[in-house]
């Protein structure tokens, strides 16, 4: 089974059109209000970001686990994977921005804060800095190698290269779990650095997984409608939704069980946080939705199991994700950052860039190679899948 995607040129123009609307957003940010472009600018480096992150872990965890079903696939979280090189650049730019978006990075500040003076020796912008490079070299050595085995596999076969990625997905795992929670401290949670919460990086680490496992789902599916993953079944669609509900139950409890302690706990340094978000004028709404879109509504409407087998359903629940993880990105970010709540054509103008400046790499690498891993030891029971 050999086909490659073909990309029309309408999705070009509609990628630029994107692109071109993003950077139109960003410049009049900067312009009027550099401080909430720079919110902006952060909230959808971390979007996509944990997007591309998250997909290779999806792949990571379909090579480990050494899943049949899901083997014709693993093209889509591949090409995801290969955003990173870019959110490395993104990220390297951000660092113009630092003292619009991080209190720590201010010296006179530091002068007049015993907590970010106990903090300097790790909150400070060098060794930020330091962090943030590591971080990207690792994910994209690993998915790139993983990339490259998966590639070579369609050349060659056999059992030995498919060990290899076995491996190299397994050292991603392990990496990424540290390196991403580390990356949430960085880049969310000391935005407010008299603050902390135990359960935050676990949290996001979820949401990243969570959302990047959704957009592949999407991805598979529209895929599906121009005729592309002609095998794919309910069965197929039974265990993406499957992956989707569990892990929308998983940020549910974390969510909640966050925002539980620290409200029993009720100590001053840490409800603050939530107090700004859930009695502040604006904030309220956002704050709420957050909980509502990401848990309540995914798990009613795909609790029953026909509705996980239902293209229908996805269709109209993973757009909703993908909303809600960015009300979840936007509380966190901008209440620290701007302060007020503030939602217009900057903020939407500039997920749509990031948006444009995504799709164009995934389609690009989709396009790159065979959509259907043939010599995938497991690619005959894919096309068989049936639960």
């Amino acid at each position: 089974m050999e086909e490659r995607l073909k990309l029309s040129s309408l999705f070009f123009i509609g990628t630029f059109v994107l692109i071109a609307i993003g950077l139109v957003a960003f410049i009049t940010g900067f312009i009027g209000d550099p401080e909430r472009a720079w919110a902006n600018f952060l909230l959808n480096n971390v979007y996509f970001v944990s997007l591309s992150a998250g997909a290779v872990l999806f792949l990571s965890l379909q090579r480990v686990t050494q899943s049949g079903w899901s083997a014709g696939f693993i093209r889509v979280p591949e090409a995801m994977g290969m955003y990173l090189p870019v959110a490395a650049v993104l990220f390297i730019v951000m660092i113009f921005g630092i003292q619009s978006i991080y209190h720590w990075s201010h010296a006179d500040a530091v002068a007049h804060d015993p907590i970010l003076q106990h903090k300097q020796p790790y909150l400070n912008v060098p060794f930020w800095v330091g962090r943030m490079v590591v971080f990207f070299v690792l994910w994209i050595v690993l998915a790139q190698m993983l990339r490259h085995y998966s590639l070579r596999e369609d050349e060659e076969g056999g059992l030995s290269i498919f060990r290899k990625a076995e491996h190299i997905a397994k050292v991603f795992i392990f990496v990424i779990i540290i390196t991403f929670s580390v990356a949430g401290f960085d880049w969310i949670m000391s935005i407010d650095p008299h603050w902390y919460s135990a359960l935050f990086a676990l949290k996001n680490f979820v949401s990243a997984f969570y959302h990047a496992v959704a957009i592949i789902t999407f991805i598979v599916l529209l895929l599906n409608q121009f005729g592309y993953f002609p095998f794919l079944t309910k069965s197929h669609m039974h265990d993406f939704s499957s992956y989707i509900f569990m892990l929308c139950i998983i940020w549910g409890y974390f969510w909640f069980a966050e925002f539980m302690l620290i409200w029993y706990a009720n100590i001053p340094e840490e409800t603050s946080y939530f107090i700004s978000r859930m009695q502040a004028d604006g904030w309220r709404i956002f704050f709420f939705a957050n909980i509502v879109i990401n848990w309540f509504i995914p798990f009613v409407i795909m609790m029953p199991a026909a509705s996980r087998r239902s293209e229908i359903t996805l269709k109209i629940v993973i757009p909703i994700l993908l909303v809600g993880m960015f009300i979840d990105l936007y509380v966190q970010i901008f209440p620290g950052v701007v302060g007020k709540q503030m939602l217009g054509f900057n903020e939407i103008g500039g997920f749509l860039g990031f948006a444009g400046i995504f799709m164009l790499v995934v389609g690009y690498y989709l396009s790159r190679a065979n959509l259907y891993p043939k010599n995938h030891p497991y690619m005959e029971e894919c096309l068989e899948h049936h639960v």
